[in-house]
């Protein structure tokens, strides 16, 4: 009635007008149904790039374990990585395997607490100006090539740490945590600082109202509030340093070598395919044994992954 009342018009002209909004709705349900169709496809397209790669480099690997030449535990537990040898080759990727979860764990705890820190500062203490530039400069760590951090790790970093510790040789597991901790900072500064501003302001509203400070807003209430988020920013900053590789290579003394203190040449597994896969022939016992290595770190990748997605879990829980 009141549809008539504001705009009279004949029947045949309201007859028009529901035929073309029921033809307006159809076209939205269909665009809904294209969109959710394409979302879902994105989906599972992601899944099946996962399962694609592993295929690949699982059918690269594969004809290496048939072969009475590799030993599945000398090849886990062995220090010995001699695969060019003429009289004695040996496969050991203990000492790589060791490599990265060292240069790793360094760089995290480098880059945790600053990281956490910067984000902490960025979403709760910096004032507007501040938080932009803050968030320009973090933008721009993160923009820079690896191969441009594997530069100042070898040229720069390396004689401060000879200057600084004396050590023979500046390109170490020193020098290879420090500059994969500058390349992780920004991953959990960007992700840790979107996980506190998630947090509603109710939850600063209350705690001011109970008369606690900055720094109680922070550790009583941001910290416990936003656990699941800060916890992912941690995890793909430790993602990033797995999977690095040129800035390893170039900074890290590339020596196959078990880490006995922080000054010490490694070589990690990334770094060791990508150094030797160009110059191993195409099918040999060389070249399979390295795609088995990217095999093994694909499994250690998805323990930390799935290591990851039960911590979050276990937090939620609480």
């Amino acid at each position: 009635m009141s549809d008539l009342a504001i705009d009279p018009a004949p029947r045949s002209g309201n007859r028009a007008v529901a035929v073309t909004r029921r033809r307006r709705s159809a076209g939205a349900v269909a665009a809904e149904g294209l969109a959710e169709a394409i979302i879902r496809a994105a989906g599972f397209s992601a899944i099946f790039f996962v399962l694609a790669i592993f295929f690949f480099v699982f059918r690269e690997a594969a004809p290496m374990l048939f072969k009475d030449s590799f030993k599945p535990l000398e090849f886990l537990f062995s220090t010995q990585w001699h695969p060019t040898s003429e009289s004695n080759v040996r496969y050991g990727t203990l000492a790589l395997t060791l490599g990265s979860i060292s240069v790793t764990a360094l760089a995290m705890v480098i880059a945790v607490p600053f990281g956490l820190g910067a984000a902490i500062y960025i979403s709760e203490f910096a004032g507007r100006r501040e938080k932009e530039v803050l968030k320009i400069v973090i933008e721009l760590l993160a923009a820079i090539p690896s191969v441009v951090w594997g530069f100042i790790g070898l040229t720069v970093m390396s004689r401060i740490i000879v200057e600084l510790t004396g050590a023979p040789v500046g390109v170490n597991l020193l020098n290879g945590g420090i500059i994969l901790a500058l390349m992780s900072i920004p991953i959990i500064v960007s992700i840790g600082e979107d996980a506190l501003k998630a947090i509603p302001d109710s939850y600063r509203e209350a705690a001011e109202a109970l008369g606690a400070t900055r720094w109680q807003i922070v550790r009583r209430v941001l910290l416990p509030a936003g656990r699941n988020g800060l916890l992912a920013a941690v995890l793909l900053g430790i993602g990033r340093a797995v999977g690095e590789t040129m800035a390893v290579l170039m900074a890290t003394g590339h020596a196959v070598n078990v880490p006995h203190g922080v000054l010490d040449s490694v070589r990690t597994l990334t770094a060791n395919i990508a150094a030797e896969l160009g110059e191993a022939a195409a099918g040999s016992d060389h070249y399979r044994v390295l795609f088995m290595t990217g095999v093994l770190l694909f499994l250690i990748t998805f323990a930390v992954n799935l290591t990851a997605d039960l911590a979050i879990r276990g937090v939620r829980r609480r």
